[in-house]
């Protein structure tokens, strides 16, 4: 499932959810991004509805076949967010714990430096658009 909201979520029930009658699988792995405040006011997410879930739906795909997943879930905040709240959650099911670990890993490298969203800081000076760093570039290029 991949779903871009405006809203918050609740990422235990959505955890819990995603677990929720599962028998196959050995290992669900979950990774939380969260707003944090680096002297900002906090970060406005744009996206293009549509396209943007149908790449990410690329990359999910992707990461299901390296990893033998038995299900990803994916959950990305779209529009203002405030420090503290969650922006991505990403669930990852699959037989064995490694896999599950490295798909969540894989998925947010991609998702951090190549998924089509543009990201805009708010903060005392003004705003200003974010790029992805060196280290997000260098995280991704490893899966290469």
């Amino acid at each position: 499932m991949i779903r871009l909201t405006d809203q918050s979520f609740d990422p235990g029930g959505e955890l819990n959810d995603f677990c929720r009658g599962r028998s196959q699988a050995g290992a669900v792995a979950s990774f939380l991004g969260i707003a944090r405040r680096d002297g900002g006011e906090g970060l406005e997410l744009e996206a293009y509805p549509g396209f943007t879930e149908s790449e990410i739906a690329r990359i999910a795909e992707s990461a299901s076949e390296r990893f033998s997943l038995q299900d990803v879930s994916i959950i990305h905040r779209v529009g203002r967010i405030t420090p503290g709240e969650p922006i991505v959650l990403v669930l990852t099911a699959s037989a064995h714990r490694r896999e599950a670990f490295e798909a969540c890993d894989y998925l947010m490298d991609y998702l951090k430096s190549r998924a089509p969203f543009w990201k805009k800081e708010h903060g005392p000076d003004g705003e200003h658009w974010i790029e992805p760093t060196a280290r997000d570039l260098g995280d991704v290029a490893r899966w290469d």
